[in-house]
């Protein structure tokens, strides 16, 4: 009998997040171009001891990362608990290398682990759109964490259709020591925009056109964040790291979603290291990452 198992989970870029107009609810409208990047959490998911509940430990970088219910792993731990015959004791350890608070889907990428690993540990047999539709009860990210690659978002980004796309991407990460809020940067996203007329967000032909082509300097051209603007204003300092890249041939020079994490698309491995180096050196960056794109979405890497 399975004990436990260990599912891998990406982190993800958006290449392109066009945001609507707040709703009377407060949220907001996007469409998106996500693409899953090779920045993994491990999620395991065991059977706990009788009557401790859903317990999680964490290591890694897990500076910020919430413990209690309000975590997403533990509320994907909930939601599987209500709708399946599983038992109530469930262990959870997440193992993170995904910034947290990074605009990169760390919380996300965490709920999609459980919803993969209860699905296997417990021989659910639920399909991949089975588990996104789960996944989009709890969060907007959590789908394309479970699904991977690249994919538009629409709605509030769960809406997901597959993106015809070629090619790999090389991507290098400059991480902040200290996160930004989601619902802050959308807030300041508001008040920046306040009195303008926002259009119906939309993805441009220009990037489905550069995905399709696997050309990678069209999609950096291509490449666009409304939210970045206010995330330099909540966070100015993000506009000197945008600047490196700029000063070292980056391809495209972008705060990842809500931030701050910023990505740099760049032509090959050497321009990555280059990047890495002169980003280190700088003194405006936490940490630098390298990574490629698009991976698959979460699976299932160990059995337990």
């Amino acid at each position: 009998m399975k004990r436990g198992v260990v599912v891998r989970v990406p982190a993800k870029i958006n290449l392109q997040l066009a945001v609507g107009p707040a709703a009377s609810d407060g949220f907001h409208e996007i469409a998106t171009v996500f693409q899953a990047v090779s920045l993994f959490d491990e999620v395991t998911v065991r059977i706990g001891e009788d009557g401790a509940g859903i317990t999680l430990s964490t290591s890694g970088i897990t500076g910020g990362v919430p413990v209690d219910a309000t975590n997403l792993a533990i509320r994907a731990t909930t939601l599987m608990q209500d709708l399946y015959d599983i038992p109530k004791d469930i262990s959870l350890h997440i193992k993170k290398e995904i910034p947290v608070a990074g605009g990169m889907a760390g919380g996300s990428a965490d709920a999609a682990g459980v919803i993969v690993g209860i699905d296997a540990l417990f021989d659910l047999g639920l399909a991949r759109d089975e588990m996104e539709k789960l996944a989009s009860k709890l969060g907007s990210d959590i789908a394309f964490s479970i699904s991977g690659g690249i994919a538009i978002g629409r709605g509030r980004g769960d809406e997901l259709t597959p993106a015809l796309s070629r090619g790999s991407y090389h991507w290098v990460l400059a991480t902040s020591g200290q996160g930004l809020s989601t619902p802050a940067v959308y807030q300041e996203c508001d008040r920046l925009r306040e009195g303008l007329d926002i259009a119906r967000p939309q993805v441009s032909d220009a990037m489905m056109q550069a995905l399709r082509a696997g050309d990678a300097k069209a999609l950096g051209a291509a490449m666009s964040n409304d939210l970045q603007a206010a995330a330099c204003s909540l966070k100015p300092a993000l506009r000197l790291v945008l600047d490196v890249g700029h000063d070292y041939g980056a391809l495209a020079s972008i705060v990842s979603g809500s931030g701050p994490t910023v990505a740099f698309l760049v032509e090959d491995e050497e321009r990555a290291l280059d990047l890495t180096v002169a980003l280190s050196s700088s003194g405006v960056v936490a940490g630098v990452l390298r990574a490629h794109g698009p991976v698959h979405g979460a699976r299932v890497v160990e059995t337990l």
